[in-house]
């Protein structure tokens, strides 16, 4: 297929299916569904190929098979019921499957073509929140677990920020329909987490606003230049791993000296916002749990 060496321990296919690694080797021992390699210390392994009937396996027991039932069947019938429950139920647990098999193989025509049938079904922000938000909570999972390297991460976030760029400028070439107020988007200082952010910015421009994008690693003195030129401004910073922990009312605290006046407002946005005291909120500091919520205030 290609030269892409991969090879994964029976903790890793537990990882990236959901599958314990007790009940995949009852599925070996009982059903013979899996052939593992063994080491010459006689250690389980896998291949790409093994991982790619695993996930089909998996997706068939979800949608009511039962394993003894698929341990009978041949080898080229599990693709083809994939497929028809694909087409019938257009699973997303399909798609989140395919799309962890492109970054394993490093296989951006699998990507594209996944997402091309998704879309062929699904709005853009469909696909955003159904597929790609729990793609991502699962990739930051298994590189934690050390079940992928942070190429791995690097990859798949690269192409799914390529379709966020494609949409993005299909609206961004329209003239903003309102203009009570202009959106700044930036992540701070040493953050480079960007897709969230990117989001933000297709919803913001989709209801008609002018965006200023300003990206990651922003600093204060940045966000000052930009008063010079626009009024009634909403700051939108997405915080994932910066500011840390114990310096998140310090930053707030000095984005309200330096930056905030009653002309403009900054919401807060991601993981590090747990860290944020109810006292730091104010009339124009707003603090949002996702996403969702903050689009509702846009």
């Amino acid at each position: 297929m290609n030269n892409v060496k991969n090879t994964f321990s029976i903790k890793d296919l537990e990882n990236l299916s959901g599958i314990k690694a007790h009940t995949i080797r009852i599925w070996e021992k009982r059903y013979n569904v899996l052939e593992p390699m063994r080491t010459d210390t006689n250690i389980r392994f896998y291949d790409l190929n093994a991982l790619q009937k695993l996930l089909n396996i998996t997706l068939l027991h979800d949608y009511g098979y039962k394993i003894s039932k698929i341990s009978k069947m041949p080898a080229e019938k599990i693709p083809e019921l994939v497929r028809d429950i694909v087409s019938n139920k257009s699973a997303k647990n399909h798609a989140i499957s395919s799309f962890k098999l492109a970054m394993m193989n490093f296989d951006q025509n699998l990507f594209f073509k996944t997402y091309d049938t998704l879309l062929s079904e699904k709005s853009f922000r469909e696909v955003f929140f159904e597929v790609f938000i729990p793609l991502m909570e699962e990739i930051g999972f298994l590189w934690q677990v050390d079940t992928i390297t942070p190429a791995h991460e690097h990859f798949i976030s690269y192409l799914i920020k390529l379709k966020l760029l494609v949409n993005t400028e299909k609206i961004q070439s329209k003239e903003p329909t309102r203009n009570d107020k202009v959106f700044v988007l930036y992540l701070p200082m040493n953050e480079i987490h960007e897709l969230g952010l990117m989001y933000l910015n297709y919803e913001i421009l989709s209801q008609g606003y002018k965006t200023i994008y300003l990206g990651e690693s922003v600093p204060t003195d940045s966000l000052k230049d930009i008063k010079k030129y626009f009024d009634n401004i909403v700051y939108v910073c997405y915080m994932t791993v910066e500011p840390e922990k114990a310096e998140v009312n310090d930053y707030i605290k000095n984005l309200k000296e330096e930056i905030l006046d009653e002309n403009s407002e900054v919401w807060l946005i991601g993981r590090m916002t747990e860290n944020v005291d109810p006292k730091s909120v104010s009339h124009n500091v707003n603090v949002f749990n996702s996403i969702n919520q903050l689009v509702e205030n846009i």
